[in-house]
Parts: structure tokens; C-alpha cells; sequence
């Protein structure tokens, strides 16, 4: 059951509610109650789809073609899997001509170095592929020889060194598609670069970066799997490719709750379903990395929970947002055409009924050890009933919006996503949930950014991290199930004060939460969930329960936080603190009244290793 008291009015708001997404009908209909709403923002050329007014870190052009290129990843695996598209394709006929066209208002404009234009031209590539005579019919011979001018000057151009480099193995794909050759060098060498970002496990970094996000599932390997299944030649590679998907696929499920969620984790989270799309790649290319019914499972159960939340605003178009329309959390490259990158998820549409894929009996998620651990993203992930939850050490992101947040928090929920700072200069203010922070004399506060160092074994993550140059701190992160205990070693010159977060609980609906709060303790409870911390430091810290700022959580537009705060004085001081959250309310009171007991750090915080990934 949801926790958010609204999910009774998510119909308004999410053209997926009502739909039972059990078979390939149900995804196909999916696909189009999503398409449909967008008819009305085609431009009159049809080269260029409007949503609104907001901007990204790309011209105008460029968004009103991300917004006509991102459906093809959906409209084009449909079409080849023989759905019937009939009414839609005049639209993407009539608009390629006018995208490539020079002298058209629709033009897109002139592709440059590490241009935008790049990632869009890709999904066109794979719907030349997938589709060649629906999108671009040989008979109109003038728009041909403009497409293949147009991506043909694309691929020659530099584009940024991560998953970009896959974006002219698409292309090329595409112009091989309509019977073009183009020189398969450069490609060989992007795809060699791409080597380089394989660490081990089936995980790939985005780039020179800790980056190890939902990036490697709905891009890496998707993009690999694409090459897999549309590619002649190059079998080593391509076996390479579905290789490291069956044994990201062993990583990756990890990563679900047994309702279909997946862990809430890392940058452009408003593509939502894309997280599904890693399933349907492995379908598409014929891998089958866990058994068939598992992998359908995993991904309908994961579609039919983006089914229980307004995803949409009113007029039906997906919003920039996660759990809600919520432009705060958007990183700057995203615009409000950019969510449309979750139709990645319709990929299994190419595969007939037929296909072992969408024949298998839906299967549920096979035995999962309780505890796992994941030294490459640097995660201890335990799986609960009706939740996933993984403390995490060991990643960052400094150039995105709220990096911090989205990689570098103690612990990420699937139940209780996590929250964004935005009252940057009033420390009392903030959420800090699954954090801990730290303010000087003068109000300025920080939180963990980035670790030094970081140590995994099975149960514990260990961590070196410095909010000032001058201040050290040590991390001790470990299940007492169902507590999760974190150990903190402060060593400061100066003293300090420090707020440190539990969960959050949704209070959309004010009479459906309580809470208590006490020196040393703090919780919190609604009518589904139950969060609560508890300080167990020499000096117990005072307990209060925050309500944080609106629209900060990524699933909930008003919510709650349990919290601890005090003073860290000059010197080393030890902070000890137990965390629980659970939909179990009568198991979560009886934990409640009973602790777990910490006699210290259960890893020698010596001899620390390189953060994972790094």
C-alpha cells in the first residue's frame, strides 16, 4: 500500500491508473494514454514539440527537438513489433522533413561540439533502425539526402567523454539503416574509449567521475545491448556486452523492492520507468540475465508502481519531477521535454508475443539474501517486506543540482526516496535526512560531499570525509536490523553544532501523522509508516521532529523528519546513532522500545581503501 493519503486522486494525474500492466496489450496502451496528450504540442511544421516556457542549459531549438526525438525510443521498438501506430507517424514524416530542413521555422539547427542536439539525434538513429520506412519512406528522396546530410555532420563532431560516446554508435546505426556506410573508425575508437569506464561487476563510471548511478542500466548497457541485437559483425564486442549484462543483471535487481520500486539514487531521477528500461534491453537482445518470468516481474511490477503516483500534471504530459511535479529537484540540463526519456521502458514492444519474454508466467523476485553487499557502487543493501533500503558510501557529484543529496547520503530508501536542502543559509531549516550536519559560529553548514576514503566488508561501510579542510570525521555505517547504526568521529579545531536526519514520512494529510520527541530521541508515525532515531552518544543530543520545507522530497510535496541536535565541541567527539523506518508499525513500536546496543566501531578505521569507483 502507498504511504501518500492521495494516491486515491493519482487518476487525474497519471494516464497509467486503471491500467493492470500484466501483458504486452497493457504496455502498448500505456504507451499511447502517455503519446496522446503530446499530439497538442507539435508545432504546425511538426518539427518541434512545446510543453512550456522553462529552459534548460539548451537553446529553445534544441528542446522542442528533445521533445519530438524522446517518444521514438518508445513509437519505434512498437512499430517494430507490428503495434499499430498508423496515426502517429504522419506526425514524425511530416516533422523529420521539417527538423533537417534549412529553410523551415522547424529547423533544429546546426549540430556543434558537445551539443545537446547529439543525444536527441541518437533516438532518431535507433527509430531509423527500428522503423526506417514509418520515419523516413525512401520515396521522399530530398528529406533522405537532408537526414543523412544532418547526421552525418553530427557524427563527425566531438561529444563529451561518458555515455555520449554511444550516441555515434547510434547514429551510425541509423544511417546503416537507410543504406549508408558511413566510416566505421571513429566508431571502433568511441566504443574502445567506452572500455575504459568498465570497472567490474557489470558496473560502468559515467566518465572520469565516482558517477555510478541508474546511468549504467538505462544507458551503458542498454545502449550495448542495442548494438548486441542491431550490429553486424564485431562478436567479440557484442558478446562482451551481454556478458556484462548478466552479471549486472545479478547487481541490479538489488536495486528493486519486491513492490517494484527502484532505489531512488543519483541524478536525472524525473526519467522514472527508464530504470525498467535495463529489462527490456536484455529482452530485446535475447539475454536472459535472471530467468525469463523474474525479468518480466521485475519490470511490469516496476511499471505498475510508477502507476500509483501523479506523475503528470493536469493535461496529461509527464512533469519534470520524481514522485509529483517538482522542477526543484531537475538537474539544469533538464527541460520539461526531458522525462520523456522513460519511454526507454516500451523497448520489449520490438519483441512479438511470442517472444520468451512476454510468453513467461510473470514471476516474483527469487530468494535475495537479506543483507548484500555491493563493494563497486559501495552499498550495503538489506531488502524488507515493502522496502529496499542501502547505506551508501564512497560516491559524489559536484557539478549537479543537490549532488550531495543524490549520492552521498548514509542511506537511500525505496519506500522513503530522500530530500533536497534548499534553505541554503538557515541551518535550523534544514531536512537532512539520512545525513549528517555540521554549522560553524557563523550559521555556514556541510554536509558529506565527497569521502576521502572509504572500507566495505559484508555488514559495514566505513568513511573519511571532511566538511572543512580542518575538520575530520570518521563513519561507521552497520545494520542492527531492523536499526541501521551510524558511528561517527568528529576532530575538529573549533566547535560546532550538528542536526542528524532519520526518514521522512509524507504529512500531505495533517491528521495523519503524530509524533514525540525527547532529549535523545525522536519519531514519528502516520497510519502506514513508522520513522524514528535515537541518540546512544555519551552526551545525548536533543530530538525534534522537523517538518521540512515543501516540495523537497522526491515522493512527497510536505513531510516530516525525526532529527537529532548538539554541540560538537572543539576535539574528538563520538556521535552514536540508531535509525529505523519501517510500514510495519507493530514490529517498528516493539523495536522502538528496544534499541540496539553499540559497544563501538566494529572495523579498524585504519588502512583505509580508495572510495569505490574512484
Amino acid at each position: 500500500m502507498l504511504a501518500p493519503p492521495d494516491a486515491s486522486r493519482v487518476s487525474a494525474f497519471n494516464p497509467l491508473a486503471g491500467n493492470q500492466l500484466r501483458t504486452r496489450d497493457d504496455v502498448a496502451a500505456a504507451l499511447a494514454s502517455l503519446f496522446e496528450p503530446l499530439r497538442p504540442c507539435f508545432s504546425k511544421g511538426c518539427g518541434r514539440v512545446s510543453m512550456d516556457a522553462s529552459g534548460a542549459t539548451f537553446a529553445r531549438a534544441t528542446i522542442e527537438l528533445e521533445g519530438f526525438a524522446r517518444p521514438l525510443w518508445g513509437l519505434a521498438a512498437a512499430a517494430a513489433g507490428g503495434v499499430d501506430l498508423a496515426s502517429w507517424w504522419p506526425l514524425y514524416r511530416t516533422g523529420l522533413a521539417s527538423g533537417v530542413d534549412p529553410n523551415h521555422p522547424d529547423y533544429w539547427g546546426e549540430v556543434g561540439p558537445m551539443d545537446q542536439r547529439m543525444v536527441e539525434l541518437a533516438a532518431i538513429g535507433f527509430a531509423l533502425c527500428m522503423a526506417p520506412e514509418a520515419l523516413c519512406p525512401p520515396g521522399d528522396g530530398v528529406t533522405r539526402q537532408r537526414v543523412i546530410a544532418y547526421l552525418t555532420a553530427a557524427r563527425e563532431l566531438p561529444c563529451h567523454d561518458n555515455n555520449w560516446k554511444f550516441f555515434r554508435v547510434l547514429i551510425d546505426l541509423g544511417l546503416r539503416a537507410i543504406g549508408q556506410c558511413p566510416d566505421p573508425e571513429p566508431v571502433r575508437t568511441y566504443l574502445d574509449e567506452i572500455e575504459e569506464f568498465f570497472i567490474a561487476d557489470g558496473w560502468y563510471r559515467d566518465g572520469s567521475t565516482q558517477q555510478i548511478d541508474h546511468y549504467v542500466g538505462f544507458a551503458f548497457h542498454f545502449y550495448g545491448l542495442l548494438y548486441a541485437r542491431l550490429a553486424t559483425g564485431d562478436e567479440p564486442r557484442k558478446e562482451a556486452f551481454r556478458a556484462r549484462a548478466v552479471d549486472f543483471a545479478t547487481q541490479f535487481v538489488h536495486w528493486f523492492a519486491d513492490d517494484g520500486a527502484a532505489l531512488p539514487f543519483g541524478r536525472s531521477l524525473t526519467y522514472r520507468f527508464a530504470c525498467s528500461g535495463f529489462w527490456g534491453a536484455c529482452a530485446f537482445a535475447d539475454v536472459e540475465a535472471l530467468p525469463w518470468p523474474v525479468m518480466k516481474g521485475l519490470y511490469l511490477r516496476h511499471l505498475r508502481w510508477w502507476a500509483q503516483w501523479p506523475i503528470t500534471r493536469r493535461d496529461r504530459l509527464l512533469s519534470v519531477g520524481y514522485g509529483y511535479p517538482n522542477p526543484l529537484i531537475a538537474e539544469s540540463y533538464i527541460s520539461a521535454s526531458s522525462p520523456y526519456w522513460a519511454f526507454k521502458a516500451f523497448l520489449p514492444l520490438a519483441l512479438s508475443e511470442s517472444h520468451p519474454f512476454w510468453s513467461a508466467e510473470e514471476g516474483s523476485l527469487p530468494d535475495r539474501a537479506r543483507s548484500v553487499c555491493l563493494p563497486v557502487p559501495g552499498m550495503v543493501i538489506v531488502h524488507e517486506a515493502q522496502q529496499t533500503v542501502a547505506l551508501c558510501s564512497g560516491q559524489s557529484n559536484s557539478w549537479v543540482r543537490f549532488g550531495a543529496e543524490k549520492y552521498a547520503k548514509f542511506a537511500y530508501s525505496t519506500r522513503y526516496a530522500f530530500s533536497i536542502d534548499h534553505a541554503l543559509r538557515v541551518f535550523d531549516e534544514g531536512t537532512f535526512d539520512s545525513m549528517i550536519a555540521f554549522a560553524d559560529e557563523d550559521g555556514n553548514w556541510r554536509v558529506r560531499e565527497r569521502c576521502e576514503l572509504v572500507k566495505l566488508d559484508e555488514q559495514t561501510i566505513v568513511s573519511r570525509w571532511r566538511p572543512w579542510r580542518q575538520v575530520l570525521v570518521e563513519t561507521w555505517l552497520y545494520w542492527e536490523r531492523p536499526w541501521h547504526v551510524r558511528i561517527h568521529r568528529i576532530r575538529t579545531p573549533r566547535p560546532l553544532r550538528s542536526i542528524e536526519g532519520g526518514f521522512c514520512l509524507s504529512s500531505t494529510d495533517d491528521t495523519a501523522t503524530s509524533s514525540e520527541s525527547a532529549l535523545g530521541r525522536a519519531r514519528c508515525n502516520s497510519l502506514w509508516d513508522f520513522s524514528g532515531i535515537v541518540d546512544m552518544s555519551a552526551v545525548p543530543r536533543m530530538g525534534r521532529v522537523h517538518r521540512a520545507g515543501p516540495n523537497t522530497n522526491l515522493l512527497h510535496s510536505r513531510h516530516v523528519v525525526p532529527q537529532l541536535s548538539g554541540p560538537v565541541h572543539a576535539g574528538e567527539t563520538w556521535l552514536i546513532t540508531a535509525v529505523i523506518a519501517s510500514p510495519d508499525l507493530v514490529a517498528a513500536r516493539a523495536a522502538w522500545l528496544t534499541p540496539p546496543v553499540v559497544v563501538g566501531p566494529s572495523v579498524d578505521s585504519d588502512g583505509l581503501r580508495p572510495a569505490p569507483g574512484g
